[in-house]
């Protein structure tokens, strides 16, 4: 298990013992509060379409996902999260890609590049408001360490980030060039670890403990048989909708309340697929996982930064680097898009889900941010007819 897949713990360890096996890699398990359930256990399944078989954004072949943790002291609390779109060298081979911007009240660096030639070249970064520039810094060394790089002069690090200074001491500059990269080596094909992991470790969403959460569908073959992944980082506010059911309004804690707190903050999605889409099709699927945080209960609020980066894994849609001859590519027509659109809407709900769901109660600086009660859960969605 990389730092990636360590899961924080406030008990039990020793602050430099627990950075350090986070880092190393070393951490076989963390306590979490005990067995914590995605949605499907909880028999919430959004949409028509199928999940793959982990029900992750993995379940698009050659993606790959790596987290740090960092839990440092009664302060820090943050990390780094990692999606490498494939196993070889990204640069030389880039994946055709797009951003759609749902609000720009936050940090995507190397979007307008992404934006201007449809291409992703580097792996995707996820961290915190304050680490872009060191996590930019850190995707570029790794690209440019890559066999076969040796004559590069020019990188486009995609970074995002959401900000997690509620919990974390975000001024004190926690992530460095080794976190990033530690993220980057570690990314590994299978299960995703979801929940207070990597760049989801000091998020707060809709007044509850976010983090980290991945979904996937699977089109039927009369649509292409393609799949389609989802991984978000949530940090954002809103009204809690789950299934349908007013959850938060339930609990209590909703934004704009009477005794509510600020319900700003932000969520990056990141959307991987393997149908041969261009990019001018990318952004639109990137479209409809921002569109899925309405089913979520988002309130897309001023200070929210609301991003999704699409990219596909296909081969016929990828960019040799220097590749200068004309040939022949595959591609899917937008009137075959659709379902794809179906696809992002559900599965970017679902991740969202997990991301609570799998989310585990911390404490940083004397407060502590909750996550979600299961059990008030499973009663609010047995009164309104929905889960088990």
């Amino acid at each position: 298990m990389t730092a990636a897949e360590a899961g924080p713990s406030l008990r039990a360890m020793k602050t430099r013992a627990f950075l350090y096996l986070a880092l190393t890699g070393s951490l076989s398990a963390v306590a979490q509060d005990g067995a914590k359930p995605r949605a499907r256990d909880l028999g919430i399944a959004p949409g028509v379409f199928p999940p793959g078989v982990l029900n992750a954004i993995t379940d698009v072949a050659g993606v790959r996902v790596g987290h740090v943790t960092l839990i440092e002291g009664a302060a820090v609390r943050t990390g780094v999260t990692a999606i490498l779109p494939h196993q070889g060298n990204v640069f030389q081979d880039k994946v055709a890609g797009a951003v759609f911007v749902g609000n720009a009240f936050g940090k995507l660096a190397g979007s307008t590049q992404v934006e201007e030639l449809g291409t992703i070249e580097t792996p995707i970064v996820l961290t915190n408001t304050l680490a872009v520039g060191t996590a930019a810094e850190a995707v570029v060394a790794w690209t440019l360490e890559q066999p076969g790089n040796a004559e590069v002069r020019s990188v486009n690090p995609l970074v995002g980030e959401t900000n997690d200074g509620g919990l974390d001491d975000i001024r004190s500059l926690p992530v460095k060039r080794d976190h990033v990269l530690a993220a980057i080596r570690g990314a590994r094909d299978g299960p995703v670890s979801e929940g207070s992991v990597g760049a989801g470790t000091g998020t707060v969403a809709f007044g509850w403990k976010g983090g980290i959460g991945t979904s996937s569908r699977r089109l039927p073959a009369r649509y292409g048989g393609y799949t389609l992944g989802v991984l978000v980082q949530t940090n954002y506010g809103g009204v809690l909708t789950i299934d349908g059911a007013p959850v938060g309004r339930e609990l209590g804690r909703y934004a704009f309340a009477p005794d509510a707190g600020p319900s700003d903050g932000s969520c990056m999605i990141v959307v991987a697929t393997d149908a041969p889409l261009e990019a001018r099709d990318l952004k639109r699927v990137a479209a409809r996982a921002i569109f899925g945080l309405a089913r979520t209960g988002s309130s897309y609020s001023h200070g929210s930064g609301d991003f999704a980066i699409a990219f596909t894994t296909s081969p016929e849609r990828r960019v040799r680097f220097g590749d200068r001859e004309a040939r022949s590519r595959t591609l899917l027509p937008s009137e075959a898009i659709s379902p794809l659109f179906q696809a992002a809407l559900e599965a970017t709900e679902e991740a969202v889900y997990n991301s609570l769901l799998q989310a585990t109660t911390v404490t940083s600086r004397g407060s502590t941010v909750e996550a979600l009660p299961i059990d008030r859960l499973k009663a609010i969605l047995r009164k309104y007819g929905r889960g088990q």
